[in-house]
């Protein structure tokens, strides 16, 4: 049983680190672009989007489509960038074991 009272006691460990970093991954700010940089988005670690940032150049009532593929694309990028960063860091938690495929953590 002693095995057992470990076992238990790693998982407590663990849920609170887990829990320490899902409240830093809400803290972290990742910024996409598109548009060579003309267009950006910014996302937090819950993937909300907090800030947008367009170059005036880009808004063109006659254009709208071009506008709508950067934003789209930027939000893309910088999701990608969140879930990378989040993946480092439950690489770190995890001390480098692999959860299973399809996993998903609550964020």
């Amino acid at each position: 049983m002693k095995n057992l009272g470990n076992l238990m006691k790693q998982a407590s460990q663990m849920q609170a680190k887990m829990a320490e970093m899902q409240a830093k991954m809400q803290e972290i700010e990742v910024t996409g672009s598109a548009g060579a940089g003309m267009l950006q988005v910014t996302l937090n670690g819950k993937f909300e989007m907090k800030k947008v940032k367009i170059d005036k150049s880009l808004v063109d009532p006659n254009d709208v489509e071009v506008l709508e593929d950067l934003l789209l694309a930027a939000f893309n990028d910088a999701k990608g960038k969140a879930e990378t960063l989040m993946a480092e860091e439950m690489a770190n938690l995890t001390g480098g074991l692999s959860l299973p495929e399809g996993f998903k953590l609550p964020f």
